[in-house]
């Protein structure tokens, strides 16, 4: 049994109870909630060369429904950002993204492979449903080196427009434990928002702040007076894999990626019911 299959076997009774929750806390009438093993499937095709990641990216974002045209490569001087976009009722919007580039250590599945999957996955599920909010799914190039191409969608937004930005979620690294918020890089009230959910789904809730030590492509937003919040789903022993040899499929619990990503279901629900201004100062 490879050490994959051996974890989600043993994670997989842990969470099954709190995927239940989530599934019911969730709109009913969405199609397509996405299972452990499609989540698999998706987490084990994680290319280890950065050349082919872009690429990759909108093969998945294809699976998961979108139209080769409907898939905009946003590129701004050196950077390549993938997009994804879904209409709502409403003229405001919803960014949920995460970084595809890696370091030069590893394949990046964990860091941050994990968290394209379920922004694809997101996709899929939200993309037929009725939703208030607009949602711009995004796939942000060069973070490990700054945070460049967040930075650069974030200031494309032209100020008059940014009150229309309801939220940013940002998801990046998961597949360790529960979905947790990385403090230092999300607002306040949306982190309250998520420890409220994890209570009412009884889940355990989990954050911290690594100011100093890492940061996340929510910031860019945060800058701009855009709401943002950075879920991850790490564990303590993080350093021994992020940014080392270790970042590979194998070291990916997909049944932690699949809490995730129910969790973010139901989170994302809250916030399209939320009026836009609410996670404001």
């Amino acid at each position: 049994m490879s050490r994959l299959s051996k974890t989600s076997a043993i994670a997989g009774a842990i969470f099954t109870a709190l995927i239940f929750c989530l599934q019911v806390s969730a709109q009913t009438s969405l199609p397509g909630i996405s299972t452990e093993d499609e989540l698999r499937s998706d987490l084990i095709l994680a290319p280890c060369a950065s050349k082919q990641r872009a690429e990759a990216v909108s093969k998945l974002f294809q699976r998961m429904g979108a139209a080769e045209t409907e898939i905009s490569s946003e590129k701004i001087k050196d950077v390549q950002n993938i997009i994804v976009t879904k209409k709502g009722r409403a003229d405001e919007t919803i960014i949920v993204g995460a970084h595809y580039d890696k370091t030069s250590d590893g394949c990046g599945a964990i860091d941050n492979w994990s968290g394209i999957v379920m922004v694809a996955h997101l996709y899929r599920t939200l993309r037929s449903a009725d939703t208030q909010k607009n949602y711009v799914f995004v796939a942000f190039d060069k973070e490990e080196i700054g945070l460049v191409g967040s930075a650069r969608m974030a200031n494309s937004i032209p100020k008059e427009n940014r009150k229309s930005y309801c939220a940013m979620v940002n998801l990046d690294s998961f597949g360790f434990t529960y979905p947790q918020v990385l403090t230092n890089t999300s607002n306040a009230k949306m982190t309250d928002l998520a420890k409220s959910l994890a209570a009412e789904v009884k889940m355990p809730f989990g954050s911290a702040s690594l100011a100093g030590v890492a940061d996340a492509d929510s910031s860019s937003f945060l800058a701009k007076d855009i709401p943002a919040v950075t879920f991850h789903g790490l564990s303590d022993k993080w350093k021994q894999y992020l940014h080392t040899s270790s970042d590979k499929v194998e070291n990916v619990n997909a049944a932690s990626v699949r809490v995730g990503y129910n969790f973010l279901l139901a989170y994302l629900e809250k916030l399209d019911a939320s009026p836009c201004s609410v996670f404001r100062k």
